[in-house]
C-alpha cells in the first residue's frame, strides 16, 4: 500500500480507557506505516501514559481527542466499524476481514482524495448501536468459536494490528486505476447534516409522532447512508429538505 493511501486511513478508538491499549494501538499503526489516530471519549483520556507505544511516539503526538463519533468521522467518507457479532442482531452489512479490506482498497483507489476511518469499540462492549449507526457496513475478524466462550474478542491491541495487517497485504490487488467517472463520495459530516435536516422535517410534519418507532436518530441516519448519495447531490437535497420546511412552517395553523 503506497504512503498516499496509508494517509487516508483513521484508526478511530471509541470509549478506549487503558492507556497501555491505546498504547499497543499506536505501536500497530507505527509498526505498519499508519499514522492517524483519534480517540472517542468523554472525557480525556491519559494518552502520555500509554507505556506500550515503543517507538510510537509520533503517532500518539499526533493523536487527535474527539467528544463524538460524529464529529472524528466528519471528514470520512467511508466508516467501517468492527464487530465481534456475538448474539447482537446486525443492522448493517457484515465483512468478514479479509474481503473487508479488499473493499477499503477499492475505497482508496478511487480518486477525489477519500478518507477511510475504522472505528474500534471498548473491549467490553464494543461500539453500541448508535456509535454504529455512523458505520457504512461493518467488519468482523473469524475466530474459532468453542462452547464456553459465547462473545470471543480479540485484545484493542492484537485486533487493530491484524486489520490492518490484512489491509496492507490485501490493497495491493486494488492497484488498478478506477473509472474517473466515479462520483466524489459524501463524507460523514455531510451525512450527519441530511440527517439532522431529515430528522427536523419528520418532527415538522407530524411523521415522528405518528410513527415512532422509524424514527430513531439512528435509523434515520443508516437510512441516509443506504441512499448512497453522492457529494454533488448533497446541496440538492438539502435544498428539498429546506423547502419541505419552509412549506410547512408556512401553513402551520391551517
Amino acid at each position: 500500500m503506497s504512503r498516499q493511501w496509508i494517509d487516508r486511513v483513521v484508526v478511530i478508538l471509541v470509549r478506549a480507557r487503558n492507556p497501555n491499549n491505546i498504547g499497543a494501538v499506536a505501536r500497530a499503526m507505527h509498526d505498519f506505516g499508519f499514522r492517524h489516530l483519534r480517540v472517542v471519549n468523554e472525557y480525556a483520556v491519559p494518552i502520555e501514559a500509554a507505556r506500550a507505544a515503543v517507538d510510537a511516539s509520533e503517532v500518539l503526538a499526533g493523536a487527535a481527542a474527539f467528544g463524538s463519533v460524529a464529529d472524528a468521522v466528519a471528514d470520512c467518507t467511508l466508516v467501517v466499524g468492527t464487530t465481534a457479532v456475538g448474539e447482537r442482531t446486525l443492522q448493517h452489512p457484515l465483512y468478514v476481514l479479509p474481503e473487508a479490506a479488499g473493499v477499503i482498497g477499492l475505497e482508496l483507489a478511487r480518486e477525489g482524495g477519500r478518507r477511510v476511518a475504522l472505528l474500534f469499540g471498548s473491549e467490553k462492549t464494543g461500539l453500541s448501536n448508535d456509535e454504529l449507526s455512523h458505520c457504512h457496513w461493518l467488519l468482523t475478524i473469524p475466530m474459532e468459536r468453542y462452547e464456553e466462550i459465547r462473545h470471543p474478542s480479540m485484545n484493542l491491541g492484537q485486533a487493530v494490528a491484524v486489520c490492518l495487517y490484512e489491509l496492507v497485504r490485501s490493497a495491493e490487488v486494488a492497484a488498478v486505476p478506477v473509472s474517473r467517472r466515479d462520483f466524489a463520495a459524501t463524507t460523514a459530516g455531510e451525512v450527519e447534516r441530511l440527517t439532522a435536516l431529515m430528522t427536523e422535517v419528520l418532527e415538522e410534519t407530524g411523521y415522528r409522532k405518528r410513527h415512532p418507532a422509524n424514527c430513531d436518530e439512528g435509523q434515520i441516519r443508516r437510512l441516509v447512508l443506504r441512499m448512497g448519495v453522492a457529494a454533488s447531490d448533497v446541496p440538492i437535497w438539502m435544498g428539498i429538505l429546506r423547502q419541505i420546511l419552509w412549506k410547512v412552517r408556512g401553513h402551520e395553523g391551517n
